[in-house]
Parts: structure tokens; sequence; C-alpha cells
């Protein structure tokens, strides 16, 4: 589920999300089990302001759970 929301994630392009870096937001969701969990999303800065953002997901079922949640994350490119 992590990949799958974090391929959604994916499709916002650098100078989409420039403006509003750093940004996250948690909702909840269903996982495809049927458990009730929260999905977690985040744009940063990779290294440097305007430079490459890192955008990262996190999938876990309820926040004493944090920890044992799944994650996948991966880097949106300044483009040249």
């Amino acid at each position: 589920m992590a990949r799958d929301e974090l391929a959604r994630a994916m499709t916002l392009t650098w100078r989409d999300l420039k403006g509003i870096v750093p940004w996250g937001d948690t909702f909840e969701g269903i996982s495809p089990a049927g458990r009730y969990v929260e999905v977690e999303r985040s744009y940063i800065w990779a290294a440097e302001r305007d430079g490459d953002i890192l955008c990262e997901v996190a999938v876990y079922g309820g926040p004493s759970r944090y920890d044992q949640g799944a994650r996948a994350s991966s880097i949106i490119s300044r483009p040249v």
C-alpha cells in the first residue's frame, strides 16, 4: 500500500511542489487486507532548498504502531 500511495504522490511535478515544500498530510485509509490505517505523505527538500524533493510515504496501524509501519520514498528531481 505504501508503494501504491508513493506512485500517486509522485504524479506531482517538481514545479507543482516547489512553492509548498516542505509539506505533508495524514489521512485515514483502508489497507488491501481491510484494516484501518493512517497514510502519511510528505515532501521535503532532499538536501538543499530549491534542489531535489524527497517524497516519503508511511502507512501504519495508528500512532502506537508508527514504527512498525511500511515506508516508501523516492526523489523528484529538479529539472535542469
